[in-house]
């Protein structure tokens, strides 16, 4: 291998060099995965987290794999990051307390009007402020209204960020 190649693989495999890439935002990846399952669970209420996954998992039947009834596992494996999960296991655990106090600051509005998207953000995001102190509350608003803009309609951050705030001037609990 020529010397010049060589420094460069050899550099390209050094911690520093590694450390000089910029990092990926492992919370805000965690943040979308987990605002996935929850627009999911929209889908299909009542199921679980796990129940979730698996359903995503599978490969559309017409794929000539997924008609395999050997196949003892789903064709695809679906990489969610860990503080995915357990936002999203908490939301679900905690749906109800939730949904009651999203319901408690909507203004003109009724929890079954709301699209799944802003109702799976304003679940995320009010999970996050109640159950992980650790998350600071402008970041989970912030966030949310971000997502809202990716995923939601025109007035879906304007929206978003009103009852969060609202949920976050009021300091409540679940």
């Amino acid at each position: 291998m020529p010397k010049k190649i060589a420094d460069h693989a050899e550099r390209e495999s050094t911690p520093s060099a590694i450390a000089a890439q910029p990092p990926k935002n492992t919370r805000r990846t965690a943040r979308e995965q987990a605002f996935a399952l929850l627009f999911e669970l929209s889908f299909h209420p009542g199921a679980s987290v796990a129940e979730l996954l698996a359903n995503a998992g599978e490969a559309p039947a017409d794929l000539p794999a997924a008609q395999d009834p050997s196949a003892a596992e789903p064709i695809r494996a679906l990489p969610v990051e860990a503080n995915a999960l357990r936002t999203a296991e908490t939301a679900v655990a905690h749906l109800e307390a939730l949904d009651e106090l999203i319901t408690k600051h909507l203004r003109g509005w009724k929890l079954g009007r709301i699209s799944r998207v802003s109702l799976a953000l304003l679940r995320l995001a009010a999970c996050e402020l109640l159950y992980f102190d650790e998350i600071p509350t402008g970041a989970s608003i912030n966030e949310a209204v971000e997502l809202a803009k990716l995923y939601g309609d025109e007035d879906a951050p304007r929206f978003i960020n009103g009852v969060l705030g609202s949920i976050a001037r009021a300091g409540e609990n679940a």
